[in-house]
């Protein structure tokens, strides 16, 4: 009889079965540190040691998928190929309208929402990728100026000439 896997929930109303992919992350970072239970739990923020345990089981559950996946062929160039081959070869101009969506909806581009920073979200990152590239734009311009050497005062042309002096005569 195979041991049954527990369901991951999304969304709902009790957290121990959602997503906790920013927690997972924390405890694979934290794995490096201790592996003591208790200590995982204050570094992951969780209520009980049960949800360190939990944590792990989710961690392993993702990277046996990810190996199922990719036993079959199934990976991230496969589904874009085939999304893309959809998008060319759409029958209807819906059918290729949803699967740019598709798209967008991976990216997190497919809703506008304000981040809680307080930016306007992906708007504000494309704003900011243009004004890096006009920063970079007046950077690349030559901008020429004459450099004009200071002059070296008398007593520190002498003890110059007499260090090379010196270290010449060690040499010859």
């Amino acid at each position: 009889m195979s041991k049954l896997k527990p369901v991951v929930f999304v969304e709902g109303k009790y957290a121990y079965n959602a997503q906790n992919t920013t927690q997972q992350i924390m405890l694979l970072k934290a794995l490096r540190i201790t592996q003591d239970p208790k200590k995982l739990k204050d570094l992951i923020g969780v209520k009980t040691v049960a949800d360190v345990y939990r944590t792990l089981d989710k961690i392993a559950m993702r990277k046996e998928y990810h190996n199922a996946l990719v036993k079959k062929g199934i990976t991230f160039d496969y589904v874009v190929d085939n999304i893309k081959d959809e998008i060319d070869h759409a029958g209807k101009a819906s059918d290729k309208l949803k699967a740019l969506n598709m798209i967008l909806k991976s990216v997190g581009l497919d809703k506008y929402e304000e981040t809680a920073i307080g930016g306007g979200g992906w708007e504000d990152l494309v704003e900011d990728a243009r004004e890096e590239k006009d920063e970079e734009q007046l950077m690349e311009e030559a901008v020429e100026y004459e450099v004009v050497p200071p002059e070296m005062p008398e007593s520190v042309k002498k003890a110059k000439e007499k260090s090379n002096l010196e270290t010449k005569e060690l040499y010859d």
